[in-house]
């Protein structure tokens, strides 16, 4: 199966990012390529693009995409997660780049791809592991976790109202089988879930899928761990955009934006700042990018998605910053 994903808001993408011809440009979640494809292309011989992935498919199909780009130097892919980003670009002789880009989540090829356990639509093995080096996958979580832990993870990551109940119903079942497949899961969850409250909601599984996937690939964890190493590699003027589809997601980047915009932590009656903490720019997005109308209708898989951008400029805000304050 070919890894389609279609380009969620490429467009507002491509204009956030600023490209510059000579510019360095790194994709910390490749996937597809749709969005690395309109970046290399509108970079020169001096410019260059740095594709990173997890998914061995991603970077597979990604290659061919990119052949052109990889083959005349202007493109490199790095099988690797993007927590690790500042390591990979040193290992490249890279310190510093003029744009990063981010799109969170899960892509179509891994939703439609059945046998990667990431859709209820499909039976498969409960796995839903993104890079498939990793040892920890769905089956494990399902079939390991305290039920209270359990619980935990479907109410912070999947918003699910019926947490503890699928949590408890989960450890009953596993209890007499392991919980193997996803159409098993279905089931339990199914049967956790009070019909009346299971009509005209969308399909049950949806919430604790989710969860358990952000739980398997630790994704909230490498997000917030990561933002602040993606700024500190942005040369000036240098922008990071990140799309997300989940409200905790957003929430990480809003707030993370906002402490690089004003790091100051000095009582607000402070005529002066004396804790040292400098701004190191702004987020151009106040209120997230959403997807236009006309996208939501022709890819239903957008509609959740928000993007924000943050550019880079110490000196600059740091001006502002000292204006704000008076």
């Amino acid at each position: 199966m070919e890894f389609v994903h279609k380009s969620i808001l490429l467009n507002e993408v491509i204009e956030g990012l600023n490209i510059k011809p000579d510019g360095i440009y790194a994709d910390g979640t490749l996937g597809g390529a749709g969005h690395s494809e309109q970046i290399a292309g509108r970079l020169s011989e001096n410019g260059k693009l740095i594709g990173i992935d997890q998914d061995e498919d991603a970077i597979r199909t990604s290659t061919e995409r990119l052949k052109e780009f990889i083959e005349n130097g202007k493109a490199v892919l790095i099988r690797d997660n993007y927590s690790n980003i500042k390591q990979i670009l040193n290992g490249i002789g890279i310190e510093k780049v003029d744009g990063i880009l981010l799109d969170l989540g899960v892509s179509s090829y891994q939703f439609d791809e059945g046998e990667r356990g990431f859709s209820y639509r499909f039976d498969a093995p409960l796995d839903m592991r993104m890079d498939t080096r990793q040892e920890l996958s769905a089956y494990d979580i399902v079939n390991g976790y305290p039920e209270s832990e359990l619980s935990r993870i479907l109410k912070d990551y999947g918003e699910e109202k019926f947490a503890r109940n699928i949590a408890k119903h989960i450890v009953a079942a596993r209890s007499i089988n392991p919980v193997k497949t996803t159409f098993e899961l279905n089931e339990i969850i199914k049967a956790s879930i009070p019909a009346k409250m299971r009509a005209g909601k969308g399909h049950p599984s949806k919430q604790t899928f989710q969860a358990i996937r952000i739980e398997c690939n630790g994704e909230l964890d490498v997000l917030k761990n990561t933002l602040g190493d993606m700024i500190s590699l942005l040369k000036p003027d240098g922008r990071l955009a990140i799309i997300t589809f989940h409200s905790l997601e957003d929430r990480i980047v809003k707030n993370a934006f906002k402490t690089a915009a004003n790091p100051c932590i000095c009582p607000a009656n402070f005529p002066v700042c004396t804790c040292g903490r400098k701004p190191l720019g702004e987020s151009l997005t106040r209120k997230p990018i959403l997807p236009s109308e006309e996208e939501m209708e022709e890819n239903p898989r957008s509609k959740s998605a928000k993007l924000r951008i943050f550019v880079r400029n110490e000196e600059k805000y740091e001006d502002y910053f000292k204006e704000s304050r008076k």
